[in-house]
């Protein structure tokens, strides 16, 4: 069995869940999520604690223990607290710009690269040295992508380290070329 699946998940007074056969809802201070559960696991809520156990000892049941109790955690720890990515441009000429609920990259393409935000992330722009891009939210999911795709725009290069990274993402360097002795 799981040792995460295991443990106990306490809901805060400020939390409100329902559960129903097939769905739990979670809604906080910051938002409301909604969650399908699987068949092969039975979640069971007493006084203000949730816990979740596999319907049967089969492999993939027990599998599905952690992961289901892993991710009602996190949408419990989202509507309260909220999650918070960082990312960094470094380069020439990289920028990012907000307009609206789009962000507009110049990345040493010819052309700049639109990327449209959804409504549930709030993005905070720094200008400076390099341009830090902070996305809050609450769904884990959800800001783990966005952060993920806008990533995926110019990915650091192992040269000179150029692109888009997260904040303290270490980037391994390579050695350029070096000119031929004669």
């Amino acid at each position: 069995m799981s040792r995460i699946g295991k443990q106990p998940i306490s809901v805060p007074s400020n939390v409100e869940v329902t559960l129903t056969d097939s769905l739990i809802t979670v809604k906080g201070s910051k938002g409301e999520l909604k969650q399908e559960l699987h068949k092969n696991v039975k979640v069971i809520m007493q006084d203000n604690t949730i816990t979740v156990s596999p319907i049967d000892e089969t492999k993939f049941s027990r599998s599905l223990h952690g992961l289901y109790r892993s991710l009602i955690n996190n949408m419990i720890v989202g509507v309260t607290i909220g999650y918070k990515k960082q990312l960094e441009i470094i380069g020439v000429g990289y920028r990012v710009a907000q307009k609206g609920s789009k962000l507009e990259f110049s990345l040493g393409f010819s052309h700049p690269v639109i990327f449209e935000v959804p409504s549930n992330i709030k993005v905070d722009i720094e200008q400076g040295k390099t341009n830090i891009i902070t996305l809050e939210s609450f769904d884990k999911q959800l800001i783990g992508q966005v952060a993920a795709d806008i990533r995926a725009l110019k990915k650091p290069e192992p040269y000179k380290g150029k692109g888009i990274r997260y904040v303290g993402e270490y980037v391994r360097r390579k050695a350029g070329k070096t000119a031929a002795s004669k």
